[in-house]
C-alpha cells in the first residue's frame, strides 16, 4: 500500500508539472526541485525535535511501567480495547501505552500524545508476528490516532483570537461533533476489514457512557467565557501531566526501585528512536511536498469546483476546502492555508470558520503513518491508510454539514 501511495503521489506531481509547463508556468520546475530540499531539512528537524520529549516521556514511562501506575491507568479501558484488539493479552504493558496516548490526545497535549502513541506502538510491535507488516492492533490504533477526539482544542481558539474573532470559541461544538463523526467512521471501517463486531455489550457501554459524559462536559464548557475556556484546559491538560510525572517518580521511589537507573534505561530508547524515524519522515514528506510544489492540489480543487458547478449546489465550502484537503497530508501546511483563509475571508466568515472546523476534525495521517510505523520498521500498512483517509473524509464531510447547520 505504502509503495503504490508513494508511487501514485509522484505519478500525479510528473503530469501536473506537465500540464503546468504546458500552460507557460516554467516556475513550477524550481517550485519543485526547493520542495524537495526544504522536505529533506524539515525532516530531520521534526526527528531531531522529537529526541527531547522521546527521552523524557520513554523515560517517565519506564518509571511508570515498573511501578505498576501504567498498569492501574490501563484498568480503564483495557475492558474495551480487549476486544477491539483480541490478539493484544490481558494485562499486556500496550494496554497503558495507549490509554495515556489517547488521554493526551483528548486533551490537545500534542507534546505528549506523540511520544505516548510511539511507545504504544513499540509495545504492540512486541506483539506482531511479522514486524515488517502492521498488525491488526497497530492498524486500529493508527487509525484511532488520526482521528482521535480532541475535547479541547486551544490552539484553534487561539488562532481564531489571534485574527480578531469575535468569539474565539465558537467553532468548538461543530469540531467536537466532526471529529466525533470521524473517529466513528475511522473505527468502524477497521472493524469490518478486521470482522471485529461492535455489538458487545461492552463496546456498547462504553460508546454510551462515551456519548452521555462528552454531552454533559460540552454543556459544562458552554457556560465559560473564552478566557475562561482556555484556563481551564490549561489547568487540565498540565495539571494531569504534572501529576502523572510526580506520581510515576514518587510511587516507584517509595517501592525503592532504582528510579534514575531506570529513568535513564526508557530515555535511552527515545534517543534511538527519535534518529531511526529520518528515513521514514524523509520518504513521506518528500512525497508530499512534490505532490503540493506542483499545483497538484490546486489542479484537484478547480476540478472540484467544475465538477460541482453544474449541481447549483451552495458551494461557499470550497473556499475552505483547501485547509481540509491539506491536513492529511501535512498539518503546518493545512495551519497555514487556515490563516489565510481567515485572512481573506475574515476570520468569521463562513469560510474562515469552516477552516478552523477542517483543522480540528481531521489529523495529519501521512504523517502520523510515518512516524509510528516508521518507528517500529513497518514498511507494509495494509489497510491502515485507507480506513484512516475514510475518517478523514468522513471528518471533512462532518465538518461540512456541521458549518452549514450552525452559520447557515
Amino acid at each position: 500500500m505504502l509503495n503504490r501511495i508513494w508511487f501514485g503521489l509522484f505519478a500525479i506531481a510528473a503530469i501536473s508539472i506537465v500540464i503546468q509547463l504546458g500552460l507557460g508556468n516554467t516556475q513550477v520546475v524550481p517550485d519543485v526541485v526547493a520542495a524537495c530540499f526544504s522536505m529533506a531539512k524539515l525532516s530531520a528537524e521534526i526527528a531531531l525535535g522529537l529526541v527531547g520529549v522521546l527521552t523524557l516521556w520513554l523515560g517517565l514511562m519506564r518509571l511508570g511501567e515498573a511501578s505498576g501506575m501504567v498498569a492501574l491507568l490501563a484498568r480503564v479501558l483495557e475492558p474495551l480495547l480487549s476486544r477491539l484488539m483480541p490478539e493484544v493479552p490481558k494485562g499486556h504493558k500496550a494496554y497503558g501505552s495507549i490509554t495515556m496516548n489517547l488521554t493526551a490526545n483528548a486533551l490537545g497535549l500534542d507534546n505528549a500524545a506523540t511520544p505516548l502513541g510511539l511507545k504504544a506502538m513499540q509495545d504492540l510491535q512486541s506483539l506482531n508476528p511479522s514486524p515488517s507488516s502492521a498488525s491488526n492492533a497497530q492498524i486500529l490504533f493508527l487509525v484511532l490516532n488520526t482521528s482521535a477526539v480532541t475535547i479541547l482544542p486551544v490552539t484553534i481558539f487561539l488562532y481564531r483570537a489571534q485574527q480578531g474573532a469575535e468569539d474565539p470559541a465558537a467553532v468548538f461544538l461543530p469540531i467536537l461533533l466532526s471529529t466525533f463523526c470521524s473517529t466513528l467512521v475511522g473505527l468502524a471501517c477497521v472493524a469490518w476489514v478486521q470482522r471485529l463486531n461492535l455489538m458487545q455489550a461492552v463496546i456498547m457501554g462504553y460508546l454510551a457512557f462515551g456519548v452521555a459524559t462528552m454531552a454533559a462536559f460540552v454543556m459544562y464548557l458552554a457556560t465559560l467565557t473564552v478566557d475562561e475556556l482556555n484556563h481551564f484546559s490549561a489547568l487540565t491538560g498540565n495539571g494531569l501531566l504534572l501529576s502523572l510525572v510526580f506520581a510515576f517518580v514518587l510511587v516507584a521511589g517509595a517501592r525503592k526501585l532504582p528510579i534514575y537507573d531506570l529513568f535513564l534505561e526508557g530515555a535511552k530508547q527515545g534517543f534511538d528512536q527519535a534518529i531511526k524515524l529520518i528515513p521514514y519522515l524523509v520518504a513521506m514528506l518528500l512525497a508530499i511536498g512534490v505532490f503540493r510544489a506542483s499545483g497538484a492540489l490546486d489542479g484537484l480543487l478547480s476540478a472540484l469546483v467544475w465538477v460541482l458547478n453544474p449541481t447549483g449546489w451552495d458551494l461557499r465550502f470550497i473556499d475552505a476546502l483547501p485547509t481540509g484537503l491539506m491536513k492529511p497530508f501535512s498539518g503546518s501546511g493545512a495551519r497555514a492555508l487556515m490563516l489565510e483563509t481567515m485572512q481573506h475571508y475574515g476570520v468569521d466568515s463562513f469560510a474562515g470558520r469552516l477552516a478552523a472546523i477542517f483543522q480540528g476534525s481531521t489529523e495529519t495521517t501521512f504523517y502520523v503513518l510515518a512516524v509510528y510505523f516508521g518507528a517500529v520498521g513497518i514498511r507494509n500498512g495494509r489497510h491502515a491508510v485507507a480506513c484512516g483517509l475514510a475518517a478523514d473524509a468522513a471528518g471533512i464531510l462532518a465538518a461540512i454539514a456541521t458549518a452549514y447547520w450552525f452559520y447557515g
